[in-house]
């Protein structure tokens, strides 16, 4: 009877374990649907709003992007594969990615396209110092574009 009642309850053991969660312990988050593919170690706001309430002592990201548009996925596999700049954005940023468009006029300083990088200081003005090297669109990035942009960041 002991023998019984031990082995049911080393198979729920087991079968409990299974089904739980892992968090490892090791610094590495578990991949969160809110990165989108842009970087799963990153801890990513929801929505703006949460990204200005958390940037209060660091600054903002916002990526603007569309999950269709090529350029946007030619510059997502370089950029969740930078460990040098998924490393900048942990430690120093809040980051958010969008793949849609706000009503705030700010967040668009000289148009709508995708993709677009923008830099919100803690006192949520958009940094107009951090552009791209393009006059046409000045907060885009190609891939080759990263390496100017982590010595702006």
């Amino acid at each position: 009877m002991i023998k019984a009642m031990f082995s049911v309850l080393l198979v729920l053991v087991a079968v409990s374990s299974t089904f739980g969660k892992y968090i490892p312990k090791s610094g590495k988050r578990i991949p969160q649907t809110l990165s989108r593919g842009w970087g799963d170690q990153l801890i990513w706001a929801q929505t703006y709003e949460e990204g200005l309430y958390w940037s209060r002592n660091k600054p903002l990201m916002v990526l603007f992007h569309l999950e269709d548009c090529p350029h946007s996925q030619a510059l997502k596999k370089v950029f969740a594969e930078d460990d040098e700049i998924q490393k900048i954005l942990d430690e120093d940023f809040i980051v958010l990615n969008l793949v849609y468009e706000t009503v705030d006029k700010n967040l668009s300083p000289d148009g709508k396209y995708v993709p677009r990088f923008l830099f919100v200081d803690p006192t949520m003005t958009v940094r107009a110092d951090i552009t791209s090297r393009y006059s046409n669109r000045m907060y885009t990035y190609e891939p080759g574009d990263l390496q100017l942009c982590k010595y702006k960041c």
